[in-house]
This record gives C-alpha cells, structure tokens and sequence, in this order.
C-alpha cells in the first residue's frame, strides 16, 4: 500500500508482525514525514520501563510511592502509611531510624556478647534483662538515672540542634572545642577522628554504599532485638541459653514446641 505525504515518496509495505516483534519501522528519507517515524520515542520509553524495573522494592512488582525516588540509603519504597508524603517528616523519620538502628546493633552486640561470657562462666554476669536491677558499689541507682539523663540529654539536645541547622554544632566553640573530633559530615554523620576513626566515609556525599550497608544492618538488628524481647518474655533466658537448648535437641527445642509449651 502506498502513501504519499508532503514531498512524494513512497513508504514499502509491512506487516504488523515485522513492525513490533522485530523493531522495523521504514522510514521515509525525505520530507517532515521523518519525524513521524522516528523510533527515538520507542527507545526512550522502553529505557524507561526497564530502568523502572531494575529499581528494587520491598515487593516486587509494587510501584513506590512518589517521594520515594530512591535516593535514600536503603529505600525500597516502603511506606504503607504514607508517613513520608510531607518532605520536612521524611527528613525526620530518616534520622529517627538512624538512631534506632544504631542502638539497635550496639544493644544486640552487648547482649550475646556479656551472655556468652556468662554461659561460659568467663564472667559472673547477669542475665541481660536483669542487669538493670544490679546495685553497683561505686553510684546508687538514682544517681546512675540523673547522670544518664543528663548525658544523653545533652548528645540528643546537640544531635536535633544538628538537624534543625546542619553544621551549626561543628562551629569553634560549640563543643568546648572538640568540634575537630566530630567534624560533622551532615545530619546524622558527624564523624571525625572520633566517631569514624577507620575514615570509611569521609566523603559522605558519595559514601552511599557505606550508608546502605550501616541501613541494612541496622534493620537487621532492630529485628533480632524484637526476637531477643520475645525470646526472653516466652523462655525466660538469655540468648546463648536458647541457642545451646536448641542445639542440643534441634527437633524438639524448637520455635514451634517452645510457643505451644508456653501458651498451655
């Protein structure tokens, strides 16, 4: 079939199979009909659609909500509560998981590591939800809270004076002049000799893969400590003890019988 338009030429027959399975599209060489052709646009899209589908979700298949572009350490457009629509919460809820995952594996360490010294009898320690209870010669209970309370206190005033006005903190004079130790990076990052002494970030604007990693783990372990409150409310132990019942009778000290015996 032959078609002329603007300039006379003429446009070779072609069947709908040869156009979309095989990518042949004949074009004209002369006129404005060119444009009409081009198969600039099939390309593009397709870029798209498979840069879209390259991005990896928490479910696969799931489109990601808009103001998570992926730019953010560790984003895989989880949000089921919409939490992170406004910019100014978003900010805010990153730091907040921040802090939360770094707790979370410094708190996890300690725990299988003064359980192992106690299972092991290296050391005289208490069970890890017990320790709180101990009574220390050196400072009465009351005065360990005050001291805590001031302390943390103190870091947390400074981290959210941090946040509020980046790089405000890190001015001569603001730290009783240990600013140098911190050196902080961004929000979040305050680094320095201090708090990065490997100096594994100290561009921390292209340390996105350090961030990922410290993201990920974090998350991992604000997961094995959840475990680690459940472990200890149901069996009432520690951590290495549970492990040690398991390996000694792995078909039957499991989590399944574990539950049942609780719950009868």
């Amino acid at each position: 079939m032959a078609v002329a338009v603007g300039r006379g030429f003429l446009v070779q027959p072609c069947s709908s199979s040869s156009s979309i399975f095989h990518n042949k599209i004949y074009k004209p060489s002369l006129g404005a009909a060119s444009t009409l052709w081009s198969t600039s646009a099939p390309r593009r899209y397709g870029q798209i659609a498979v840069q879209a589908q390259q991005r990896p979700t928490w479910l696969p298949g799931l489109d990601p909500p808009p103001y998570l572009d992926g730019t953010l350490a560790g984003d895989y457009g989880f949000d089921p509560l919409g939490l992170g629509e406004d910019p100014e919460s978003l900010k805010w809820y990153v730091q907040a998981e921040l802090v939360h995952a770094r707790f979370a594996m410094a708190g996890v360490a300690g725990i299988l590591f003064t359980d192992l010294l106690r299972v092991t009898g290296i050391s005289n320690l208490p069970v890890w939800y017990e320790a709180g209870a101990v009574k220390f010669d050196f400072a009465s209970t009351g005065t360990l809270i005050v001291v805590q309370l001031l302390l943390m206190g103190f870091v947390e005033t400074k981290r959210y004076m941090d946040f509020i006005s980046p790089g405000s903190q890190a001015k001569e004079g603001s730290f009783f002049g240990l600013e140098a130790a911190l050196e902080g990076l961004e929000p979040g990052y305050p680094g320095g000799p201090l708090l990065n002494p490997l100096g594994l970030a100290k561009d921390i604007k292209n340390a996105h893969e350090w961030k990922l990693k410290e993201i990920k783990n974090g998350r991992l372990a604000m997961i094995a400590m959840l475990g680690i409150f459940v472990q200890a409310y149901v069996t009432h132990a520690g951590p290495i003890d549970n492990l040690v019942q398991h390996l000694s009778n792995p078909w039957h000290k499991t989590v399944i019988q574990t539950l049942a015996n609780s719950s009868s």
